[in-house]
């Protein structure tokens, strides 16, 4: 209890297989429909033998395996564009040649650091237009290394300027265009994108709530 964050009890186990369950389910939309999300998710600090950081289990780890394992996709790349790394989704897939995971995230903030295939740790309180840059020359060479059968994408919104577990300095408008800038990205190449909306912690929940949905509305439009 102490590594996830949470106490342990029988509605956290519910509602953790849940989560793990909408994602697969996201998954498999994705594939049929073009892009879907889970509106929870992205639980990417969770290992295969442990939980830690509010993470029971790694739902997008998960999930990959499991459409992986049935033949629905076999080239997966993780994009991680929460505030913090992915520790967990780096691990689980690490030395994994059909897995490719980016994590870009503030270097200076939880957790640990695991390795991923690509990762870009950012300075504190960078802004809209210097993180833009380099997610697009990360993306560039992502696409230039790895061609996914599936995109995974990780639209935590704690990259946001008010966020109270972050320190990095994007406006809601910021992360409005990092979410056209990955979901255009993929959706114009015919790839299938899965949505997990990952961390989020804005002052209040109402305000991370709509943040979430900003993610959710471009995604309506652009795919």
């Amino acid at each position: 209890m102490r590594r996830i964050g949470f106490p342990w009890s029988p509605q956290l186990v519910e509602r953790s297989k849940r989560s793990v369950g909408g994602t697969i389910a996201a998954a498999s939309a994705a594939l049929e429909d073009g892009a879907a999300a889970n509106l929870a998710g992205g639980t990417h600090h969770a290992f295969s033998d442990r939980g830690e950081g509010f993470c029971v289990f790694n739902d997008v780890a998960v999930a990959a395996r499991e459409v992986q394992s049935r033949g629905a996709a076999r080239r997966v790349a993780v994009l991680d564009l929460d505030v913090h790394q992915g520790n967990g989704t780096a691990a689980i897939f690490a030395d994994d040649p059909e897995t490719f995971t980016y994590s870009i995230h503030q270097e200076n903030n939880y957790p640990i650091k695991e390795r991923s295939d690509l990762d870009r740790g950012l300075p504190d309180r960078i802004e809209d237009e210097a993180y833009l840059a380099l997610l697009a020359q990360d993306l560039d060479h992502i696409d230039a290394h790895f061609e996914p059968d599936l995109v995974w994408y990780l639209a935590g919104v704690d990259p946001y300027e008010r966020d109270q577990l972050g320190g990095l300095w994007l406006t809601a408008e910021g992360l409005r265009r990092r979410d056209a800038f990955v979901l255009e990205r993929y959706a114009g190449r015919g790839l299938p994108i899965a949505i997990s909306l990952a961390g989020g912690y804005a002052p209040s929940p109402q305000e991370t709530a709509e943040l979430h949905m900003g993610t959710v509305r471009v995604a309506e439009e652009l795919v």
